[in-house]
């Protein structure tokens, strides 16, 4: 079986894997738009996570067989194998208009996740309903076809999308742990999730920002191993690919994850969840989250007499007054909300921070897997040396401030003419 996809070309698919694509959980993800939002503002952005998983899990197909050249014991099948689920299931979670919805999921305990996910009390997250989706589901017994063929573990796929193994025996092969590699190719600085999604997302909003060369970086992936444990790694001589490949990232956040109406519009369904409690929720129940794409939502909202429901199906927002970039004009911003404050104003400010890592930061833990990069010598053959991904590039000292974009939203049109008039003032000031 071979899928059509507008960036990729033609993706091949196992025959054990598509009682897996075909099931229910994972076609529910054509009916969840990647963006969210972002189709009110780009109107070609209505691609779907269904595609992206499928994307990403093409990507790491490159990636594994450019890392394993020449490697095709059975073992190392299962870890090529296991990482394409990882990749294919990472988002298999997602709630409607993805992160939009997790404030209205429940309890994580309420999922009953099998109990060696088990954790802290909180509220549940995508990640959760990943979990539960993949091991203790209706899902889980679409698993046996890849088992079959590849001895495939339903549990090690969800190990590999939340980062935390209890099997490490299952990721070793000639006493090599590849855990920590496998993870950072699901979720990592460069793993293949957002080498699909910069491209995709970029094709299909019309703009170049996330442009990068993706068969230049793959070629130059490296296994590093360090105590006997696999890390993602990168050959020195890409470093500067590298760098564009992050900066590609920080562009897209800035100018079109971050643009101010899908921003805005979220912040209106946050307010229509905080003034209807009652109309909308995720239920507990993995398979009643079946029915909970964007359409559904949707819906919902279309039938709802909540103002709130109403200007985001109108896709009418608030008119933008002020916009802070950065650290300046943020006086402005705090003259303008204290005197909104004071007449009793209505408005909605909108806080997006964009930062080039979020593994690599002054305010971020040291990554638990870091990435590496390796420099071998051309004369001395077999000589190698791998240090830490931010021993070898500045990007991210000159990127270690995060950069904050603010926005005040009101209907200003509705306000008095003196209200204007000082709000004028105070942003022309």
């Amino acid at each position: 079986m071979e899928i059509r996809d507008p960036v990729h070309g033609s993706i091949p698919i196992h025959d054990a894997e598509i009682e897996i694509l075909e099931h229910p959980f994972f076609q529910r993800l054509r009916n969840i738009k990647q963006l969210g939002f972002s189709e009110y503002v780009f109107p070609g952005a209505t691609h779907t996570r269904y595609l992206h998983s499928i994307g990403v899990m093409n990507v790491s197909t490159l990636v594994f067989n450019s890392l394993f050249k020449d490697q095709n014991s059975k073992d190392i099948q299962r870890l090529k194998e296991s990482l394409r689920l990882g990749c294919l299931l990472h988002d298999i979670g997602h709630a409607p208009l993805s992160h939009s919805t997790e404030s209205v999921m429940p309890m994580v305990s309420a999922l009953k996740l099998p109990k060696q996910f088990q954790g802290k009390e909180r509220q549940a997250s995508h990640e959760d309903y990943t979990i539960k989706s993949i091991t203790d589901s209706s899902f889980t017994q679409s698993f046996k076809g890849v088992t079959r063929e590849f001895g495939i573990d339903p549990n090690a796929i969800a190990e590999l999308v939340i980062g935390e193994s209890k099997n490490p025996d299952y990721f070793t092969v000639g006493g090599v742990n590849y855990f920590p590699l496998l993870h950072q190719l699901v979720s990592s600085e460069m793993d293949c999730d957002r080498m699909d999604y910069l491209l995709r997302d970029s094709y299909f909003c019309g703009v170049s920002y996330g442009k990068f060369d993706l068969d230049w970086i793959i070629d130059n992936m490296k296994v590093c191993v360090e105590n006997n444990q696999a890390f993602l790694g990168i050959s020195e001589r890409a470093i500067s690919t590298f760098d564009d490949f992050l900066l590609s990232r920080f562009h897209m956040f800035m100018m079109v994850y971050f643009h101010y109406r899908a921003v805005c519009l979220e912040q209106m369904l946050m307010r229509y969840f905080d003034s209807e409690k009652n109309e909308y929720s995720i239920p507990a129940d993995i398979e009643a989250y079946l029915e909970h794409d964007d359409a559904y939502l949707m819906r919902v909202l279309r039938k709802s007499d909540n103002v709130w429901a109403k200007r985001i199906v109108r896709n009418s927002i608030p008119k933008k007054i002020l916009e802070t970039f950065g650290t300046v004009h943020l006086q402005q911003m705090h003259d303008l909300e204290k005197y909104m404050k004071s007449q009793n104003i209505d408005y909605i400010k909108c806080s997006s921070t964009g930062r080039l890592s979020k593994y690599y930061s002054a305010t971020s833990p040291q990554e638990v897997y870091p990435m590496k990069v390796l420099r071998e010598s051309s004369l001395a053959k077999g000589h190698r040396t791998i240090k830490n991904i931010q021993e070898a590039t500045d990007l991210f000292t000159k990127y270690s401030e995060s950069h904050a974009v603010n926005r005040i939203h009101c209907d200003f049109e509705e306000l008095t003419p003196n209200q204007q008039a000082e709000i004028l003032k105070i942003i022309q000031a």
